[in-house]
């Protein structure tokens, strides 16, 4: 007589959070100023509002933008302010930084608003693979956010998952 094969992991209360399930749609755009100074590397204010006022913003509707400076200039702070209330009116979110900075302050905004009450006492599993550009700190936030709430948080996948948490 065989024995049946049981499916433990489907059977089991553990919970999977998977952060690609929380990936906004929308256009990630950077848009470097490098080309709006002089040689690249030095700001002058008066062609550099020139070519603010000139810039097509009409493409960044709906968009995640990250503002950034790939040369190593000195940018003084009002002219990212400049540029952001530029851009405040087109896109979704602006950031100064790098597409992972963007991703990163993405997620950190839809963690902080998630309900988590659905957590309460369970056990959960962080899902460690994406094929998504999730941020690395993406998942500490989420093991931040959901520390007070669940029994236990895990992290990988169900069969073969790091334990992590466990509330005494």
């Amino acid at each position: 007589m065989q024995d049946e094969i049981v499916n433990r992991v489907a059977q089991s209360k553990l919970i999977t959070f998977n952060l690609e399930d929380y990936y906004p749609k929308g256009e990630r755009m950077v848009l470097d100023i490098k080309d709006w100074l002089f040689e690249g590397f030095i700001l002058k204010e008066k062609d550099f509002r020139a070519s603010v006022e000139a810039h097509d913003w009409g493409q960044y509707e709906g968009a995640y933008v990250a503002m950034q400076c790939s040369t190593d200039a000195i940018i003084p702070g009002w002219a990212y302010l400049l540029i952001s209330l530029k851009l405040g009116a087109f896109a979704k979110k602006v950031i100064q930084g790098t597409l992972v900075d963007l991703e990163t302050s993405i997620y950190q905004s839809i963690i902080e608003k998630l309900d988590v009450s659905e957590f309460q006492d369970k056990s959960i599993i962080i899902k460690g693979c994406s094929k998504k550009p999730v941020p690395e700190n993406a998942y500490l936030f989420i093991a931040q956010r959901l520390r007070p709430v669940a029994k236990s948080i895990m992290y990988g996948e169900a069969c073969s998952s790091v334990p992590l948490y466990k509330r005494k």
